[in-house]
């Protein structure tokens, strides 16, 4: 049975729109993964299927009482308190209840305060008549299998630890479908291999967007391709995918071949004059302007792109050099006693669990924190390229120009060598 679906739906910016006659439907039980490449609409898509944006036309239709959890792609901001207060947010009004009366509850003078007692008590008579602590006990449930601290403050983790509690969240309300938005960004391996498991074995209904090839092959069991502002779908798996995608471009390249041939010969022709303007040629001409028009409005395949990193004039070999490093945060150690050499030419990746402090590792090499012991240095004329995890960097309200000629997430020089000694992407396989 069909849970939620499109019909003719055009959503868009302009024209030509992201999305154009968009027409699908997920039963209950389906697995299905969004791909496309980066800016064609898939997070649009989305978005428009949780209700946080309305098609400019067609229909969007959902089963009567259906509910729709959604994973987005970046950390929202706005999350407060504890990793209980964010999951159990996600219960709506009861939940929000439900963690108030918590950190009441965690307040050592709630006892010796009437106003915070007073406030305790009027939460607890609204749980106690609205079957509450049967919510306390789902969210407690969602945040131990999840392998969460319900006590950490959720400002404080990791870009990791935050995407899984935001997962925690998405799960506590018991969806009927589950809305995911490249869930395994910033993940560690070990958390990816636990979220597939898990997905696998409690998860029933879901459409997700990921790029992560790997997680796609192990949980999608049909796939959904979005393209040029069409969508197509391939019930099969993504090795079957991948040749029917091949067979169906070059069915495409292969008529407009035919198309184009036929309008240039069209164009031949009218160029002739006389001929073509007589009475019994006038159909010919109306046929020719609908090829124009054809034409024009085709959207083509986006190219592949391909960069070409000019070598100019090479600095020393030294790229850092970190001696005998340590950093803590309280009494937890981050890093200590660390050294190591990294030399022109060298590719060093740091991997671990999520929060053991691998971008604060890169921030001490990269000099933008220091270490309490030890020292970092730097090799001569070295110039740095740093894209963050969470693209803080990046000023949305400008452009995409502004950001490359301002920024620092992306510096050209011209005629000068460059180092890469960080970058971090979350979860991403290609």
């Amino acid at each position: 049975m069909a849970l939620i679906g499109m019909r003719d739906v055009c959503w868009g910016f302009g024209e030509p729109p992201l999305l154009e006659n968009v027409t699908f439907q997920i039963g209950k039980g389906e697995r299905v993964c969004l791909v496309g490449r980066n800016g064609v609409g898939k997070s649009s898509l989305l978005k428009l299927l949780g209700g946080e944006m309305l098609p400019d036309s067609g229909e969007i239709w959902r089963r009567q009482g259906i509910r729709v959890a959604a994973l987005e792609q970046d950390v929202p901001a706005g999350c407060d308190g504890t990793i209980f207060d964010v999951v159990a947010g996600g219960l709506g009004e009861k939940g929000r209840v439900l963690a108030e009366h918590s950190r009441i509850c965690r307040h050592t003078g709630t006892g010796d305060n009437p106003l915070l007692a007073k406030r305790r008590d009027e939460l607890q008579h609204v749980l106690d008549a609205d079957d509450g602590w049967e919510l306390l006990t789902r969210v407690d449930n969602i945040v131990s299998r999840t392998r969460l601290d319900p006590g950490r403050r959720f400002a404080d983790l990791s870009a990791g630890l935050k995407r899984r509690t935001l997962f925690a969240r998405a799960l506590a309300c018991q969806p009927d479908l589950l809305l995911l938005d490249e869930p395994t960004n910033h993940l560690d391996i070990d958390t990816i291999i636990w979220m597939e498991a898990f997905i696998l074995r409690h998860v029933k209904t879901l459409l997700f967007v990921t790029h992560d090839r790997a997680f796609l092959k192990k949980i999608a069991g049909r796939i959904m391709e979005l393209d040029r502002g069409r969508l197509v779908s391939y019930d099969c798996d993504y090795t079957s995918y991948l040749k029917r995608r091949q067979a169906a471009l070059e069915i495409e390249e292969t008529q407009n071949g035919v198309f184009d041939k036929k309008l240039s010969q069209e164009e031949a022709w009218i160029r002739k004059g006389i001929k073509a303007r007589r009475t019994r040629n006038e159909g010919r001409v109306r046929s020719l302007q609908k090829m124009r028009a054809a034409y024009r409005a085709r959207r083509r395949k986006i190219g592949i792109v391909r960069l070409q990193v000019q070598e100019a004039e090479r600095t020393g070999k030294l790229v850092i050099e970190a001696r005998a490093v340590s950093f803590s945060y309280g009494q937890t150690p981050v890093v200590r006693d660390f050294s190591t050499v990294i030399m022109r030419g060298d590719k060093v990746g740091i991997i671990g669990p999520n929060g053991v402090g691998k971008t604060t590792l890169l921030k001490i090499l990269l000099k933008t924190a220091g270490p309490q012991t030890g020292s970092v240095r730097h090799g001569t004329n070295l110039e740095v390229v740093y894209f963050d995890q969470l693209r803080a960097q990046l000023d949305e309200k400008k452009s995409v120009r502004e950001n490359i000629v301002a920024g620092n997430d992306f510096i050209i020089f011209n005629g000068q060598k460059r180092h890469v000694i960080g970058y971090l992407r979350g979860g991403a396989d290609f």
